[in-house]
């Protein structure tokens, strides 16, 4: 390959890069990224970086003495692919021709519909969202929060320690009962009530009030709640549509191997945008967690370079770690599907345990709080046993 794109300047494009350059790869190497800022870290975003602790300088993923001889293109957004002539169309009518493509496009945050131009309204997906989020916080006030994600926990637990009125709205019976399951989802959100954060569960939002500038959040069930800020947290989308049509397999992502190759020869994807097949569950999984991103690339790039030579790659895992009001949240595997969950260490009372998550007997998953060292030796049992 004399030409490789990487479609994409987040983590997981900037993990594709360097893995380009480990594997002995010495061509042009073009990263496009639509956001007109170099990689940088997303978590700290909803943490560190929204609780003013963070600069943006902070925030930066590449190391200062790092060189990939690499081109990029910032503030330049792919709007198609064309496979026939290997060619990356940009909005700006410009083209990039590559043998192969690393896509990197990642999701994007969902919004609520008739929200669009009142202010005080914000998701949280990119620096320039924190920027603007950061900047309402300050008013101080009343935040509601829409979701219960694992986003939504971590702007309430940092708008807390800000001083401001938070409130929760989470559709669903228990927050985080997606990922964690429902027992554990609700053991895990119980840290919003200990802090006096309000919780209100199973209540859907029909809506938002005010003229210019946001003032309540209505629910489906006739009840107000007053606001002066609102953050939406109700999941993201990939980033994909600009592959439509280029043969390229769509499905809840960039429907890939196990490696991360598409239907497309010479295309790969990875990141957010990136529906890896899984051996281990046999289905197709998209993973949205900073650990993926950073580690899945270098599996991606060895299938890019091997012109479809030699064994698929098996994916580790998924795992994620979050920090809610001083405790570290982690968790390893899949939580669907498991038939029993066991506290085989602390007390979920004292918020400092650790679970198993079992199927048919069989460890499928784990989950700490405040355990760290705990976690991260049974992590790598799990990594080898899973």
């Amino acid at each position: 390959m004399r030409t490789v794109a990487v479609v994409g300047a987040s983590l997981a494009g900037l993990s594709a890069a360097r893995a380009l350059r480990q594997r002995g790869y010495d061509g042009r190497l073009v990263v496009i990224g639509d956001e007109p800022h170099r990689p940088y870290d997303r978590p700290p975003l909803s943490k560190e970086f929204l609780a003013g602790t963070l600069g943006e300088a902070d925030l930066a993923l590449e190391r200062d003495d790092e060189e990939l001889g690499a081109e990029w293109l910032l503030g330049a957004r792919a709007t198609g692919l064309d496979r026939t002539g290997r060619a990356i169309r940009l909005a700006d009518g410009r083209e990039v021709r590559a043998d192969g493509v690393v896509v990197a496009t990642g999701a994007a945050a969902r919004t609520l519909p008739g929200t669009g131009g009142l202010a005080g309204v914000h998701v949280l997906r990119t620096l320039d969202d924190a920027r603007a989020l950061r900047e309402d916080l300050a008013r101080g006030g009343r935040l509601v929060v829409i979701g219960g994600g694992f986003v939504g926990a971590e702007v309430a637990a940092t708008a807390y320690a800000l001083g401001l009125d938070v409130t929760v709205v989470e559709a669903a019976a228990a927050p985080l009962a997606g990922p964690l399951g429902p027992a554990m989802g609700a053991v895990v959100a119980a840290l919003h009530t200990d802090h006096g954060v309000r919780l209100l569960c199973g209540a859907g939002v029909k809506g938002l009030s005010g003229e210019r500038r946001v003032t309540a959040v209505l629910l489906e069930d006739g009840r107000s709640v007053p606001a002066d800020t609102v953050v939406v947290g109700v999941g993201a989308r990939p980033c994909v549509e600009w592959l439509e049509g280029s043969g390229v397999a769509l499905d809840n992502g960039v429907k890939c191997g196990a490696d991360g190759r598409s239907s497309v020869a010479a295309v790969v994807a990875v990141g957010d945008c990136a529906n890896w097949y899984d051996p281990r569950t046999g289905g197709h999984r998209r993973v949205e967690h900073w650990t993926g991103a950073l580690e899945r690339p270098a599996v991606a790039v060895a299938a890019l370079l091997a012109h479809g030579a030699g064994e698929p790659g098996v994916p580790r895992p998924p795992y994620f770690w979050s920090d809610q009001y001083g405790v570290r949240i982690q968790f390893v595997g899949h939580a669907a599907g498991a038939d029993e969950v066991t506290v085989e260490e602390g007390s979920t009372g004292d918020r400092s345990f650790l679970a198993v998550y079992r199927r048919a007997g069989r460890p499928v998953a784990v989950l700490a709080m405040d355990q760290p060292r705990l976690f991260t030796r049974l992590r790598k049992q799990f990594g080898t046993a899973s």
